[in-house]
């Protein structure tokens, strides 16, 4: 038999694949590829400093930067729609592509504990940027801070409004540190998910003391306060973290403090949460976070020293528990810096990274948060990092999910957000490609339906086919004991369907 040349085969992928195209598919990626983390460049300590972590090309490239702004817990920003930063935040003031502060973008969050942290604040999900619905280089900046020290809680909700077209492009804060909410909530915890019609956003936020969440909604119109809804457990001050499944139909809240967790149903058309399951978590721990896997199936509490997994479709939520990991006692760079577990973010490549709750110079990763148990490959202190990153995990909503299709709520004409696939290729980019052990991951835009991959080798012979879940925009593929070659990876969500390629090489 005749061995491909390692190459051949990159001859035939030019061949096969356009920089054209490549540059197409990679520009429908961006929004939320950034995620900005460490402290300002001291120009002393080399640890010390700024670290992107970018998902731009689909896989993750790590830098160290030199930049003017600190992350501590608080951490958002945006990117354009090929990627490139538009600004960010830390919660005390909102920064430029430049790093300066953008134009009126100081004093955010006027307060005590502010004043305390003018560097940037160390609260969990205390800022998230949502795109202005109908306005383009319109966002909405959401966001708290700690306004009573003796029971470390949030007063109110703020909204900031920002317009990129100000200040020769650099952006512009258009009204800042506006009202939307007056009353006692716990801190940080905001987040959002896409409505039903695939163009407003649900907005929410927990009142201290109670079981009341605020739902906010932000249409082209503006923003206000839709409702509250009583449901679930009575939630005092916590340091813990909330999310929506990647689909939209579930919500998590892992309490942190009393290690609890609860998952909720929630309705995009209506913006109401249902069914709420209570698990108690018995172990001693105290913060942490949580996350659900790209399939929307399984969700990842990270609870200071241990990480559990739990399955979201099981009958019996509490039961489906696996202790996916436990602490392994590293430290990182020399104690008492121990890389444990808390904050918690799925990734545009598909894997879930946790923080290690301290100023480490290292991330934990869970590389196959789609499988179940410990198959979901959880790998302690997996990323190294060049500098100190403390926590920085953005703040980053699912900017991709569109409308709920054949719902009272799709009413505005947005069948998908999936670009049209007419020209089959160039829409799915796979990566690593060439891939030395058959092991890709592909990535894709959302689509409402289910779809199916079909990967075929060189004589058309199917080698392998997998469920594609609806919105998802990444998948992973392993092609263990194929052969070196090209192979044709199609994906087909009904009647659409897009292609690509990849090269596997062997040793």
């Amino acid at each position: 038999m005749k061995r491909f040349s390692i190459g051949r085969l990159l001859m035939l992928l030019c061949l096969v694949q356009s920089g054209s195209t490549l540059h197409q598919a990679a520009a429908q990626f961006g929004v939320n590829n950034l995620w900005m983390g460490g402290y300002v460049f001291a120009g002393i300590d080399t640890a010390l400093g700024g670290v992107d972590l970018n998902y731009i090309t689909g896989s993750r490239v790590v830098s160290a930067v030199d930049r003017g702004i600190d992350f501590g817990r608080t951490s958002a920003n945006i990117t354009d729609s090929d990627g490139n930063l538009l600004f960010s935040t830390n919660g005390a003031y909102i920064a430029n592509v430049t790093g300066d502060t953008m134009l009126n973008g100081g004093g955010l969050n006027p307060s005590w504990y502010t004043s305390q942290y003018p560097e940037g604040l160390h609260l969990s999900q205390a800022c998230m940027i949502l795109p202005k619905p109908d306005a383009p280089g319109q966002y909405y900046l959401f966001h708290g801070t700690i306004d009573d020290p003796p029971n470390s809680n949030a007063l109110f909700l703020y909204l900031t409004t920002i317009d990129m077209a100000l200040d020769e492009g650099l952006g512009g804060v258009v009204s800042k540190n506006q009202v939307l909410i007056a009353d006692a909530l716990n801190t940080g915890k905001i987040t959002a998910v896409r409505h039903a019609n695939g163009r407003d956003w649900w907005v929410f936020c927990h009142k201290l003391n109670t079981d009341t969440y605020f739902r906010l909604l932000v249409t082209p119109n503006g923003v206000s306060v839709d409702g509250t809804q009583a449901i679930g457990e009575i939630r005092p001050r916590d340091v813990g973290q909330v999310c929506f499944s990647p689909d939209g139909s579930k919500f998590a809240y892992y309490y942190g403090a009393n290690t609890d967790l609860e998952v909720f149903d929630f309705d995009r058309c209506t913006g109401l949460l249902s069914n709420p399951v209570h698990i108690p978590i018995d172990d001693s721990n105290f913060a942490g976070g949580v996350a659900f896997s790209p399939n929307s199936r399984y969700v990842y509490v990270s609870s200071t020293k241990d990480v559990y997994q739990y399955d979201a479709e099981a009958p019996d939520i509490e039961a489906s528990m696996v202790h996916i990991a436990e602490w392994d006692s590293f430290y990182s760079p020399f104690p008492p810096f121990a890389t444990g577990f808390d904050l918690a973010q799925l990734a545009p490549d598909g894997q879930v990274y946790i923080a290690t709750g301290n100023s480490t110079l290292s991330l934990h990763v869970i590389h196959n948060p789609d499988e179940p148990g410990l198959a979901c490959n959880m790998e302690q202190h997996g990323v190294v990092l060049p500098r100190y990153y403390a926590n920085s995990l953005p703040n980053h909503p699912n900017y991709f999910l569109g409308p709920v299709d054949g719902s009272v709520c799709d009413s505005l004409g947005i069948n998908t957000l999936t670009p049209t696939l007419s020209r089959g290729e160039g829409v799915v980019r796979a990566f690593p490609n060439p891939s030395a052990d058959g092991h890709f991951v592909l990535r894709y835009p959302a689509n409402a339906g289910v779809g199916w991959l079909e990967v075929q080798d060189i004589a058309g012979r199917v080698v392998l086919r997998e469920r594609i879940p609806q919105w998802s925009t990444v998948h992973a593929v392993e092609l263990d004991g194929q052969a070196a070659g090209i192979y044709q990876c199609s994906l087909v969500w009904g009647t659409e369907a897009a292609t690509t390629r990849v090269i596997i090489t062997r040793p």
